[in-house]
């Protein structure tokens, strides 16, 4: 259990005890004097004591990355088998998976990794690793893995010298598999309208072989062709021009007849189209009036009447976008989702005119520019009209119990649907559900919401999934047996169906007829494409029955569809009759002359101003509700014009004199200030690694001075995050954000008053499918230079040499020689001593008994004492010549110190 680096130094031992011996006087055989001598002799040898416990800690770090997942899935059970039947009495396991993030296997309730798997982070693993190693056990580790880490090693290998633990490693395949990926996919960043530019693919792959790529903008073919890799490389470059301004995103896909891992396939970026500030209109209208005003106001506009091909890219280079009697559900879910952070934090300006499909009406109530909006469409109970009475008829069939990302099915997204449904009806509404599949299970009966909304929507969201298809018919037929008996004013049916798996039609022509003949409408949302194969049917039901389709194959966008529809029907709110203008001079805070309004408008929505914003003018009936409001939000500037624009119930605000100069002044308000000269922005993309710089010049560092910039991200999933700037000299702030590969962000930059917005950009090479083969050898390199290898033959693992780990006992003996030594010097200084130490064969003369340490001396006769130590009396036993030398030493003492 010990031993001695410097055993040579145990010789000094007998020289020391000759020397005690030869010569007494040293006093070297004395316990304190002779202690201290051992511990230097001791300290000299340096011993060192084992410390390590019995046993091997083994910690298996199992890479559970996107492009390993399926392949260690398949061996992981073998592999654990084989290390369990090779362990020895006191060794242990710890399993630790890893990929974008580490997680402990023992910590967790469930064998499923929490993790996304687009990164393969090993050296975060190895990491976790050592700092969870107890020091009283020897380690080793072994790592189970593609060896495609998506992080360097290089700053492992010093932690695993200094902790002296072997790192060995198990590859899943040779690497040899047939593969085809994407290494680089490059174009502008920014190009003019119409300008030609040069969109590169950089191919990589084995063996040798012609690859079909095909390239989309925006979703839409734009071009493709063959490459040939040759010698494991290939180029394919594509030509294109553009004249629609904004961001436009590019996307490539990379098609061979043999190819092992599909995941480095594809590649993803955006570019950029630059024109002058302009006005996105996204219209219901083919022929939208608001167009021909603000171009003849020389505005430049960019008008969209399909809202479905909306992105976030079509808000790069816009100033204001209005929003003219478009429902929700017809706007992309991004690009409703992007409006929010373009207005507050890139300064954009929003408005949304009135109709029939707009506000409330339209199903913007609780959607993502909600509270972007002056005003709210939280319609009173005492300002409704009608109530309305629901049927809600659910697909729970077999599709519906398979899981989607997240962890959650297609069921429990659809019943949070219905329950959000619910939950936005009024007190005076009804509602009724019917759960089918081939038969029709009721839920809910029609039962008056009033103060039950909550335990309602429980009971809906607890159904659950059963088998076969959705026989479409028997639940029409059963929700409207039940509506048939309501007496509300409105009465509507929301069908939910798998457009792949919607069966039995039956004689729903005849059914939906005799409902429409009573008012009652009928609305479809189908979970899956409108090319499924029974999207053709559930498309007429809806168009029959005078209602509304949405088709969606996200089942995680259910619970918005639910929401916008039960909005749409419960808490419409658009007044179809004549009402007077009421100016309230808020106008002036936008204009700088008072507004001469038309004296009615021919209907408007109904809604509610916010408690900081402005109304300009209000509604002459009852309400006095705002007829256009506006205020700030953020950075950005939002307005709400409550009556249509065009359309019906139009004529008379387009007959107003003042029309184009209302539209004219508005617009100009929402796109806001220029941004003043002398301040750029520049981003690169690296990888997955975006530089931002931000460059300005002297007239801006009082702002800068006064609050320092600010930089916001917005990523996919919604979240804003602001980063910290690095000041790399006057006038110029850097900062690097690492990018989720694949994801798409936008950004501003936030200086004084003004934003500079940025993007959309996308990381468009996963770096977790890149497969580069210096990974491969890095790892080979570490554990060899940590004393690891590859485990082929993983029992073997524990017949590895075992670390025998010794603690240094030098600084206790140093300690402890220290404090024999203050004591032996405690003892010179003030004449104590310690017992003195008997020898077994005391010598035979006789001698005075010497006083004990710190015992009183008795009392003595002072002039007898004083003669003794001056040497004037002889000790007894002593003869007279001894005692005159003694005295004549003593003398000579004397003198010395004198």
């Amino acid at each position: 259990m010990i031993r001695w680096l410097a055993l040579e130094w145990l010789l000094i031992v007998p020289v020391l005890a000759v020397a005690g011996w030869y010569w007494p006087r040293l006093r070297l055989l004395r316990p304190l004097r002779l202690a201290i001598l051992v511990l230097a002799v001791l300290a000299l040898a340096r011993p060192e004591i084992r410390y390590l416990g019995e046993g091997l800690d083994l910690w298996v770090l199992v890479d559970r990355s996107a492009s390993a997942a399926d392949r260690m899935q398949a061996r992981l059970p073998e592999w654990e088998a084989l290390l369990e039947q090779g362990r020895r009495a006191h060794d242990r396991i710890r399993f630790v998976d890893y990929a974008d993030v580490v997680l402990d296997r023992e910590h967790r309730d469930t064998e499923v990794f929490g993790g996304t798997g687009q990164h393969t982070r090993t050296a975060l693993a190895v990491n976790h690793a050592l700092s969870q190693m107890p020091h009283q056990r020897a380690h080793r580790i072994l790592v189970l893995t593609d060896g495609y880490s998506t992080e360097p090693l290089e700053h492992v290998a010093e932690r695993l010298a200094v902790q002296q633990v072997p790192l060995d490693y198990r590859l899943l395949g040779s690497g040899g598999e047939a593969d085809v990926r994407i290494d680089r996919l490059l174009a502008p960043d920014r190009v003019q309208v119409a300008e030609p530019y040069l969109v590169e693919v950089e191919l990589s792959g084995y063996p040798d072989q012609s690859v079909e790529c095909e390239i989309y903008r925006d979703d839409a073919r734009a071009g493709g062709g063959t490459v040939r890799i040759v010698n494991g490389r290939g180029v394919f470059r594509f030509t294109d021009r553009v004249t629609e301004p904004g961001g436009h995103r590019y996307r490539v896909v990379a098609k061979a007849e043999d190819d092992a891992f599909a995941g480095n396939d594809r590649a993803e970026t955006w570019v950029e189209v630059t024109g002058g500030p302009r006005i996105l209109l996204v219209t219901g209208y083919d022929q939208d009036p608001v167009a021909d005003v603000l171009r003849r106001q020389e505005f430049e506009v960019d008008i969209e009447t399909d809202p479905s091909r909306l992105h976030a890219g079509r808000l790069s280079g816009v100033r204001a976008v209005i929003l003219n009697n478009v429902p929700a559900y017809r706007v992309a879910p991004g690009f409703l989702e992007a409006l929010p952070f373009f207005v507050e934090s890139q300064a954009g300006g929003l408005a949304m005119a009135g109709g029939r499909f707009s506000f409330g009406s339209g199903g913007y109530f609780e959607s993502a520019i909600d509270e972007v909006l002056p005003v709210t469409m939280d319609l009173r109970e005492e300002h409704r009209k009608l109530s309305v009475a629901m049927g809600i008829v659910m697909d729970r069939s077999g599709s519906m119990g398979m899981t989607v990302p997240g962890g959650r099915t297609k069921m429990d997204l659809a019943n949070e649907g219905a329950g959000r449904a619910i939950e936005l009806l009024g007190g005076q509404d009804l509602v009724t559900v019917f759960a089918v599949d081939s038969s029709a299970h009721l839920v809910i009966p029609l039962t008056s919401v009033a103060g039950r909304q909550s335990q309602l929507a429980d009971t809906v969201r607890r159904i659950g999934s059963g088998g076969g298809g959705i026989f479409v018919y028997n639940g029409l037929e059963a929700a409207w047996e039940q509506l048939s008996r309501a007496t509300a004013g409105q009465r509507h049916i929301i069908l939910f169906a798998d457009a792949a798996d919607a069966e039995q039609p039956g004689e729903y022509i005849t059914l939906v007829a005799e409902m429409t003949d009573q008012d009652t409408t009928v609305s479809v949302i189908g979970l899956g494409s409108a090319q499924d194969s029974d999207a053709e049917f559930l498309t007429d039901i809806a168009n029959r029955g005078g209602g509304r389709i949405f088709f969606n194959a996200n089942p995680a966008e259910l619970p918005n569809l639910f929401a916008q529809e039960a909005v749409a029907v419960a808490r419409s709110a658009f007044i179809e009759e004549s009402v007077a203008v009421l100016d309230s001079g808020g106008w002036l805070e936008l204009a700088a002359r008072p507004m001469a309004w038309m004296e009615a408008v021919d209907g408007y929505n109904l809604s509610y101003l916010r408690p900081e914003a402005t109304a300009a003018c209000l509604s002459g009936d009852e309400y006095q509700a705002p007829m256009v409001a506006f205020w700030r939000r953020g950075l950005g500037r939002s307005a709400a014009v409550s009556f249509p624009l065009g359309g019906e119930f139009s004529a008379a605000t387009r007959d107003w004199e003042a029309y184009g100069d209302f539209l004219q002044t508005l617009a100009r308000w929402l796109m806001g200030e220029s941004l003043p000269p002398g301040v750029g922005l520049r981003t690169r993309l690296e990888g997955t690694a975006l530089s931002i710089d931000l460059l300005y010049d002297q007239r801006w560092e009082s702002e800068v001075s006064a609050r320092p910039p600010r930089i916001l991200l917005a990523r996919d999933q919604g979240r804003t995050e602001t980063h910290v700037w690095q000041r790399l000299a006057p006038g110029h702030y850097q900062t690097s954000i690492d990018l989720e590969a694949r994801s798409t962000v936008r950004g501003a930059v936030q200086i004084g008053s003004a934003a500079l917005p940025f993007g959309p950009i996308t990381a468009g090479i996963d770096a977790e499918w890149a497969f580069d083969r210096e990974r491969i050898e890095e790892l080979k390199t570490l554990a060899s230079m940590v004393g690891g290898e590859e485990r082929l033959d993983l029992a073997s693992i524990w017949k590895a040499p075992r670390r025998s780990a010794f603690r240094d006992l030098r600084p206790w003996l140093y300690s402890t020689l220290v404090a024999l030594l203050l004591l032996e010097a405690l003892l010179s200084r003030t004449g104590w001593s310690l017992p003195r130490w008997q020898p077994a064969f005391p010598r035979a003369q006789t001698r005075r008994p010497r006083r004990r340490a710190f015992e009183p001396r008795a009392p003595k006769d002072t002039d007898k004492d004083t003669d003794r130590h001056r040497g004037g009396d002889a000790e007894p036993g002593e003869d007279a010549e001894s005692a005159q030398k003694r005295r004549e030493r003593f003398a000579r003492a004397k003198r010395g110190r004198s």
